[in-house]
């Protein structure tokens, strides 16, 4: 079992800035990648970012690639999401996420493979 606890989130004009982190705790973090999920008001959650175990692969979702970059820190247990050139598109509750060793293989971007979900973090970003 491991809790995700998001924080970061807030209001931001376009064109600024925003950080948010993704704390776990229980288990091991670094048996666990890590994903970044965004839900607008009324539309499907979608893939943001991901970034594997060690942390060596990243994976962006076209619409924030080049703006956003995922990284994490094993030794704090934290997931963060940098977010630049930020957009009224962007918009949306920020979900972070953790995925085992899907049998398979892991999608980055398939939601239903994560295993545990943090509460969401409030991204609203004014033209």
């Amino acid at each position: 079992q491991v809790q995700l606890v998001e924080s970061g989130g807030g209001l931001v004009q376009a064109g600024g800035s925003l950080r948010l982190s993704c704390a776990a705790s229980g288990r091991t973090f670094s048996s666990y990648a890590m994903g970044w999920f965004r839900q607008a008001p009324g539309k499907a959650r979608e893939f943001v970012a991901a970034i594997s175990w060690s942390g060596g692969n990243t994976y962006y979702a076209d619409s924030v690639k080049g703006r956003f970059t995922i990284s994490r820190d094993n030794a704090k247990n934290t997931v963060y999401l940098q977010m630049n050139s930020l957009k009224p598109e962007d918009t949306a509750v920020y979900y972070c996420a953790a995925v085992g060793s899907p049998f398979g293989g892991w999608a980055p971007g398939h939601s239903y493979q994560y295993d545990y979900w943090g509460q969401g973090t409030q991204v609203t970003v004014s033209s």
